[in-house]
This record gives C-alpha cells, structure tokens and sequence, in this order.
C-alpha cells in the first residue's frame, strides 16, 4: 500500500506551512485524498511539492505555474498534467516546461514559444523594483509576512498592494481581512470580507469569515445568518457548522445548536471540539462541570479562514 502523510506530516517533512500547504492542494498542484475529515497526500505530492518549493524560490507565483500548466494541457490536449511527468525550468518569470517523451522540446505553454537554449535564472535574493511587482508577487509577500504576528502589518501592506493592482481577486480580499482579523482590526475585517462577497457571495469561506467577525463585533443575529449561508454552500465546512452551534448555544437555541453539532461530528470526528460536541449532543453522558455553563470549551472557535 503506498504511504500517506497527514498535512501535519508534509509539513514537517517539506519545511512547509500548513497554509502553504492547504493553498497549493486548492490550486490542483496537489491531489490529496480525503478521508474521516484529513486529507492524505502520497509521495508523489511530496515531490510535487519540492518542485513548487524550488520554482517560488525563483520568483515564480504558484498561480503562474498553475496556469502554466493548464495552458500546456491545453496544447498537448491532454489531461491534467502532474508536475512529477514535467522537467521545468526558468527563463526570467516564464516556466519553461519539458514534457514527458524521448523527443520532447523546452516550451513556455504560456508564450508557446519553444526554447531550444536556456539558462536557468536564479532569482533567490535578488533585488525588484517595488513598482514592477505584479498582484501575484505580493500576495506571496503577504502570504510570507501573515505566517507570525511580528510581521501581520507588513502582510496587509502586501495584501493591500495586491489588491490594488488586481481589484476583483477574491483570494486577497479573504487574506487580507484575516490579517487584520488577527491584528484585532474588527472593523476593517468586516468591510475587507463584505468587499469580497459583493465579489463572490457565494464564496463559503467569505460567508464563514464574515459570521466570526460579526460574532467578535458581539451581533449573534447577524454572526448566525452569514454562518447559516457558509453551511448552505458547503455542507462539509465543519468548522463554520461548530461556529454556528456556539452561537446558538449563545442564544441559548439548544436545540440548533446540538443539530449543528451532529453535522460537525460527521466531518470532524476526532479532536477536543468533537469530544466537546459528543457531550452536547448526547446530554445524558454530560457532567455538569462540562456543560455550556461551565466552559465554552477548548478554546473559541471563531478564527477565519484563508485561501492558501
């Protein structure tokens, strides 16, 4: 049987965050599978990955290579390609790839120009003009500096930035509210998200964020109807199902609150919150030091997502 690693794994193996992680799998350049709410990445994810890892470090967005590849798919009319079948290589921000095959030439599928000769630039360490940084350069900025609170300011700066060049992308909106979520900048989280769901309101995650700023701003009614609209669109976002159990534990609607619970079980079975969760929903095995009244559990569950 070949080996699967949990997120947690990968991320001590390959020296990466689980954000970075998380954020990669939703790009499609990796194919974790799902399994009792984890997901489990092979050994061919691992080697993806340290692929992406020595692209980025060239200076290549991850959603440049993405697109690198689906324009190369669409050339080869092929299926979606691995990035384990490719040879890939820089030529300043371009991805030269080589496909699978004895006969194969370098190409940049973005470009379709063939590249016959070519050096590989090294870019680690080298110094930009600020001016001449695209939107995708400083999301990656910002996605760097949100990993500590030394540096949350310096990532909504870059977020900021991004933004600013690319108004309609989603993604920085969400991670921009999340870091000013953090620096306990409610307000401004709040309007960065309603920014994004004028944008997407469908999008589950801006509809998640936005019901726990509103529950950290102390409006349950309002915390309630954004949660109710995330679990609407994603019926397996555990985590926006157990915010919203809180928050009608809050307006003391037990019963909601234990059907919420039950659904979060379902995706989540395993971990504090779901031990948490058994003991609401099944009453009689709840002591009364356990109870809603006496704690409010492993800790408060209202931390936003981000799209990594």
């Amino acid at each position: 049987m070949e080996q699967r690693y949990t997120r947690n794994e990968v991320g001590r193996i390959a020296g990466i965050t689980r954000r970075q992680l998380d954020y990669w799998t939703r790009l499609g350049l990796l194919e974790p599978r799902p399994r009792w709410g984890e997901r489990f990445y092979s050994f061919s994810d691992l080697a993806a990955i340290e692929t992406i890892k020595n692209l980025t470090s060239r200076g290549i967005p991850v959603r440049r290579l993405r697109r690198t590849l689906d324009a190369l798919r669409d050339q080869l009319c092929a299926s979606p390609v691995r990035l384990t079948s490719l040879t890939l290589a820089t030529r300043g921000r371009q991805v030269v790839v080589t496909p699978p095959g004895p006969e194969s030439q370098p190409v940049e599928p973005l470009t379709g120009q063939f590249n016959f000769q070519f050096e590989t630039e090294q870019l680690t360490g080298r110094v930009k003009e600020m001016s001449s940084r695209t939107a995708e350069e400083w999301f990656e900025i910002g996605m760097a500096c949100d990993t500590s609170p030394d540096t949350l300011h310096e990532a909504v700066d870059a977020y900021r930035r991004a933004i600013q060049l690319a108004p309609d992308w989603v993604e920085a909106h969400i991670n921009l509210g999340t870091a000013l979520f953090q620096l306990r900048q409610m307000l401004e989280a709040r309007e960065t998200y309603l920014q994004a769901a004028q944008l997407e309101p469908n999008q589950p995650l801006v509809q998640f964020n936005l019901g726990c700023v509103f529950e950290q701003l102390g409006d349950t009614d309002a915390a309630i109807e954004h949660l109710q609209r995330a679990v609407q669109i994603a019926p397996h976002l555990a985590d926006a199902h157990l915010n919203l159990a809180l928050a009608y534990e809050k307006r003391g609607e037990m019963e909601a609150a234990r059907l919420h619970l039950s659904r979060y079980l379902q995706y989540e079975p395993r971990g504090p919150w779901a031990d948490y969760a058994r003991k609401v929903v099944h009453p009689r095995e709840l002591r009364p030091e356990n109870s809603p009244a006496h704690r409010d559990g492993p800790s408060k569950k209202v931390t936003p997502f981000r799209r990594r």
